[in-house]
């Protein structure tokens, strides 16, 4: 088993999302231009994975392939080597429109196995999407981030690579802090933690993301354990109650400051594709 604590750190900045709107905070960055600024800012602070979502011109969600075939050619183009990782996630598309980006090759994508509730609507991903949306990355060589909102979606994943729906190990994240899913919860978190590693062995990568203000609670937490974090104005607009971020890449710092203070280093991309088995860029 490695030393968690020497193992370099993946920040994965999840730049836009489908819900911020730039009355929120002006720095939600909606088109395409914006979002490539946005991440190459997050890049050269740190980030090694960005996440992505696209917007329509209105600011509404969009799940467009030609809007994230020209965010991941611009990401491509002005950060070398960074994992781009493509959303597949309910708010912006329906049934198999989700995950009609895929052919593009992402090096890597979202994908939610199980059901759950969000804040005003239930999150749906029914079995046979959830294995279309498997097959599909298998086809592209698109490694899943599996997002986990809830317990029984780590034991899906194990499920799911028993079967031979995702091969090698899966890439667990657990989200926590969605109003009326999992909530931040430390004992939770380190059931979480020992969960992935009795299931897919105690070299198993994994990241943690929170919402809103436990953005930092989570990053804190992972970075310590020896985990990977998700930080960004998807899932937190603020740096504190009386502060909004001024850039994504402001959040990255933050995240990068949270390693410097545990003594992790920041995985660079080449890095963090060796971590993940993630194909050469």
């Amino acid at each position: 088993m490695s030393d968690p604590a020497k193992t370099p750190c993946i920040i994965c900045v999840a730049i836009t999302g489908s819900v911020a709107q730039k009355s929120d905070n002006p720095a939600v960055p909606i088109t395409v231009p914006e979002q490539v600024e946005s991440v190459h800012e997050s890049f050269e602070a740190g980030a090694a994975i960005a996440h992505c979502h696209v917007r329509n011109d209105d600011g509404s969600p969009s799940s467009d392939p030609e809007k994230f075939a020209a965010l991941k050619e611009g990401i491509e183009a002005h950060c070398p080597g960074m994992i781009v990782q493509l959303s597949t996630g309910g708010r912006s598309g329906a049934g198999q429109a989700r995950g009609g980006m895929l052919p593009l090759r992402p090096d890597m994508a979202s994908l939610s196995v199980g059901s759950n509730n969000f804040p005003t609507r239930v999150y749906e991903n029914p079995p046979d999407l959830v294995s279309w949306l498997a097959s599909e990355m298998r086809t592209y060589d698109v490694k899943p981030e599996i997002e986990a909102f809830d317990l029984s979606h780590i034991f899906r994943a194990q499920e799911m690579a028993e079967a031979g729906e995702l091969l090698g190990t899966p890439y667990v994240q657990f989200v926590m802090g969605v109003k009326n899913a999992m909530p931040v919860d430390r004992e939770v978190f380190d059931f979480y933690i020992k969960t992935v590693h009795r299931l897919f062995g105690t070299d198993a990568p994994w990241c943690a993301a929170g919402i809103g203000r436990h953005q930092i609670t989570l990053n804190e937490w992972a970075v310590a354990a020896g985990g990977h974090v998700r930080t960004g104005l998807e899932d937190n607009v603020r740096l504190d109650k009386a502060t909004l971020a001024p850039s994504n890449a402001a959040l990255v710092k933050r995240a990068v400051e949270v390693c410097e203070a545990h003594e992790r280093p920041v995985a660079t991309p080449q890095e963090a594709r060796s971590i993940l088995s993630l194909r050469a860029a």
